[in-house]
């Protein structure tokens, strides 16, 4: 049986295919949404969202557990050292019942809220960002989350009891070939009696090394009595045909078991297919709707610990006569590592907290989470690198061999820097979030701006953007922003005044509307080539969602009595720091270097700068960029090892 040739797919192609997979229809409230249509709807955040109490109880619980087993079990230093996380404390783990924290109970797991399962992720990255990554991608994007959205009873029965206790699972839609463009997967699954029969290879398996189960997507080809499409399975890692060809090694995150693996002929039940033919990118997306929030949790760890490590050191350390902390220049940096922290977790526990509750759709806050929080803990991290100085670039090994606290400052900037990349890229995300904040505009005008729609479909479209436009455009003109006393809970007697910010976000959401509609206006159809712009329109509402955030939590905090005034001290530091960036975003929407870089780029790839290049050497090794992946059988030894 021979795998069918995958033919090179048009830009026009890979845009139906993942349009295809988008969840289309809107059933629910989407705070996020509103805001890049010009609504601010601060009724969908506040007052904050409140976990039920059992669930706080036997979140609290949990966590109890779980820091002491990450302060008594998980040593980071020799997971640093040995590039691999020990079998002990893995099993330890599962004793724990942690690969079960998102399983529901009655399949044995431990049936944690979203809040708490980030909490966990929290605490448990803190200690270490590779065990944060196996249990993440386990849980997040293994088998659990899209059998439990998707799956049937039995296949619920069969597998979620072993992912519960005692089965790692893995994610496998990457291939050498196949990053965020799916069109051109090339993993066939082709049907064959009551199985599939899988062929190809996947590349970057997270836990791949590792997995006793994992989560394959694989192109069946459309036949008789088959729909056809990108599909998922749910594959046993040790059936016949599947072999883990290499374990990755990367500058980070060195106990992560990431790999290489081949399917080659490898017979799948069809009753271990996940929803319907076609579907699997579907299923790919909406598990991320919630899963990309791991990313923030673990984010939000890098931040508090620099933040401790900061306030410890910059007081301890001492230049010209005063603890480098009351230098403005150094400073500046705790202050803005301090208030974006504050405004991360308020990301994180409204995003979790809401996605809890399931009363609106957080597809565009869970990605506007991961985009955010991956850019600002990694600018928090090196800024704390920055801060140590030599000692920051130095490796915690070496400073202890010479007598100083080992504080692992360049390691957790290497961990970090896969955020940015994890789960989708910036690059990427900017492009997914922009598709869904111009959603309105396309569903009323999309017909207009496609050149293959003929004149009539074109003058219907006309029509109804009209309609759309005429009742739109007059809400953009004025708002509760400004009105000076709107939002006056947000200002309560001897504290910080965070209404005026709220009344920011609700101008400057009515100015992005503008912003895209004009857009909209001058470019049409050539809009989604315009990625720059997309991308500041995107990272606009991401920081307009981070001080909305920011200050319904320093509310709830001081409603509650905790830290009332130093949570709205800080949120309205972070709010401060935001709307400088916020306006430099708005300014670079149309003063910009766009134009001539695409010139310069150009020109690069024509050869015209070659002769930049002279006078160095590049070390760099023999061999393809990207590895073949014809299928076929496997060539090499077979590193799978679970870990029982």
């Amino acid at each position: 049986m021979t795998a069918p040739s995958v033919r090179p797919v048009s830009e026009r192609e890979a845009r139906q295919v993942a349009e295809a997979a988008r969840e289309q229809d809107w059933k629910k409230p989407s705070f996020a949404k509103e805001l890049f249509l010009g609504r601010f709807r601060l009724d969908l955040i506040h007052p904050h969202p409140t976990p039920a109490l059992e669930d706080v109880r036997r979140g609290e619980e949990f966590l109890s557990k779980l820091r002491d087993f990450c302060e008594t079990r998980i040593d980071p230093a020799r997971i640093e050292r040995e590039a691999r996380i020990p079998d002990e404390t893995v099993n330890g783990l599962k004793e724990l019942g942690a690969l079960g924290m998102k399983i529901d109970t009655k399949y044995g797991g431990l049936g944690l809220t979203s809040v708490y399962y980030n909490k966990a992720l929290a605490v448990v990255g803190s200690v270490s960002p590779a065990v944060g990554a196996l249990l993440s991608a386990h849980q997040s994007i293994g088998v659990p989350q899209p059998l439990k959205l998707f799956g049937t009873q039995q296949q619920k029965e069969t597998f979620l009891p072993r992912c519960a206790r005692t089965d790692i699972s893995a994610f496998l839609l990457t291939e050498p070939d196949v990053g965020s463009d799916p069109a051109r997967l090339a993993t066939s699954a082709v049907p064959d009696g009551d199985d599939y029969v899988l062929d190809g290879v996947k590349l970057w398996t997270t836990n791949g090394v590792v997995a006793d189960l994992l989560v394959v997507m694989a192109r069946v080809p459309r036949s008789e009595g088959h729909k056809g499409g990108i599909t998922a399975f749910v594959v046993e890692a040790t059936a016949d045909g599947v072999t883990v060809e290499q374990r990755n090694a990367f500058m980070g995150l060195r106990g992560i078991e990431n790999g290489v693996t081949r399917l080659h002929q490898v017979r799948v039940p069809a009753a271990n297919r996940i929803g319907p033919e076609g579907s699997g990118l579907k299923i790919a997306l909406t598990t991320l709707n919630t899963g990309r929030l791991s990313i923030p949790a673990m984010c939000v760890a890098g931040g508090k610990w620099a933040l401790k490590i900061a306030r410890e050191w910059s007081t301890a350390r001492e230049q010209w006569g005063k603890p480098i902390a009351r230098h403005e220049a150094v400073g500046s940096k705790i202050s803005f590592i301090a208030a974006t922290t504050f405004a991360l977790e308020a990301v994180l526990d409204l995003s979790g907290q809401m996605a809890d509750e399931d009363r609106n759709d957080i597809r565009i806050e869970a990605a506007l989470a991961k985009l955010y929080a991956s850019e600002m803990a990694w600018l928090m991290t090196d800024e704390l690198v920055q801060i140590r100085g030599g000692r920051g670039y130095e490796s915690a090994a070496s400073l202890a061999a010479r007598g100083e606290r080992a504080v692992p400052a360049e390691q957790m900037l290497r961990d970090a820097r896969i955020n940015r990349i994890f789960e989708g890229s910036t690059e990427i995300m900017h492009l997914l979030i922009a598709r869904e904040a111009v959603d309105a505009h396309l569903s009323v005008a999309g017909d207009l701006i496609d050149p293959e729609k003929s004149l009539g479909d074109k003058a219907r479209a006309g029509a109804r953007a009209g309609g759309f436009y005429a009742r739109w455009l007059p809400k953009l003109v004025t708002g509760p922003g400004q009105l000076p006393r709107t939002y006056a809970e947000f200002h309560p007697a001897g504290h910080r005044d965070l209404a005026t910010h709220l009344r920011y976000v609700e101008r400057s959401s009515r100015k992005l509307a503008r912003s895209t509609f004009y857009a909209m206006s001058r470019w049409q159809g050539r809009m989604e080539t315009k990625q720059g712009f997309l991308g500041r329109i995107v990272d606009i509402g991401a920081e307009l969602f981070a001080m909305s955030a920011a200050c319904v939590r320093a509310e709830r905090l001081r409603a509650e009595g905790e830290h009332g005034a130093e949570a709205y001290e800080l949120a309205d530091a972070f709010c401060r720091q935001a709307r400088i960036r916020i306006e430099e975003l708005f300014g670079r929407l149309w003063t910009n270097t766009d134009d001539l870089d695409r010139k310069v780029v150009s020109g690069v790839m024509s050869g015209a700068y070659e002769w930049l290049e002279a006078g160095i050497l590049d070390p760099s090794g023999d061999g393809p960029w990207i590895a073949d992946a014809t299928p076929g059988p496997a060539k090499t030894d077979n590193v799978h090892r679970p870990i029982h």
